[in-house]
């Protein structure tokens, strides 16, 4: 089965804005991107998925590195140049600078980070894994920073969001059942 990329049925998953920063055959680039995954502690690896056709995949496989930068709810203009725009032919890094952003290089790869951003990780390539119409660049990060008072921007239904209201986990009572139930059906 082939999905397209507006499905509706696809809407559903909740994700946050990776803004995937890169250096190559295009220059420095930025790009929005919601398929972007912490994958493992130790070693501390993080994913990014990104279609062949995008100026990151290229630079990437160029560079073997990449920053991964979450978005913060402050950063909605920031994530809809760096996603409406190729690296092909705009140089977005003059346009956001433009528009108030701001950015700085990365200690351990070559690379642009954004400032302000609720979480910055610099990631050198460990593996490329060719999956469907994209590729899967697994990288293990060199240096990583948040700050919990910036909050993460959120991508639902094509639309950004923010964070909302907590919601309880389940309480003792709850749990102590669920862990009676559990005993009980254990293989």
């Amino acid at each position: 089965m082939d999905l397209s990329w507006d499905d509706r049925r696809t809407r559903q998953f909740v994700t946050n804005v990776g803004l995937i920063t890169s250096d190559g055959p295009h220059g420095p680039n930025i790009m929005s991107a919601e398929w972007t995954h912490y994958l493992s502690y130790a070693p501390a690896l993080m994913a990014v998925c990104i279609a062949p056709s995008h100026a990151s995949h290229k630079n990437i496989v160029h560079n073997k590195a990449f920053g991964l930068n979450l978005a913060s709810v402050d950063q909605t203009m920031l994530a809809s140049v760096a996603g409406g725009n190729t690296g092909k032919e705009v140089n977005k890094f003059p346009v956001l600078e433009a528009l108030g952003f701001a950015f700085y290089p990365a200690e351990h790869i070559d690379v642009l980070m954004v400032k302000d951003a609720a979480m910055n990780a610099e990631c050198k390539v460990v593996k490329q894994i060719e999956l469907g119409d994209h590729t899967m660049f697994v990288g293990e990060i060199q240096a990583i920073d948040a700050d919990p008072s910036i909050k993460p921007l959120v991508y639902h239904n094509g639309k950004f969001w923010r964070v909302g209201e907590h919601i309880e986990k389940p309480n003792k009572t709850t749990l102590d059942t669920i862990k009676q139930l559990v005993q009980e059906h254990t293989k």
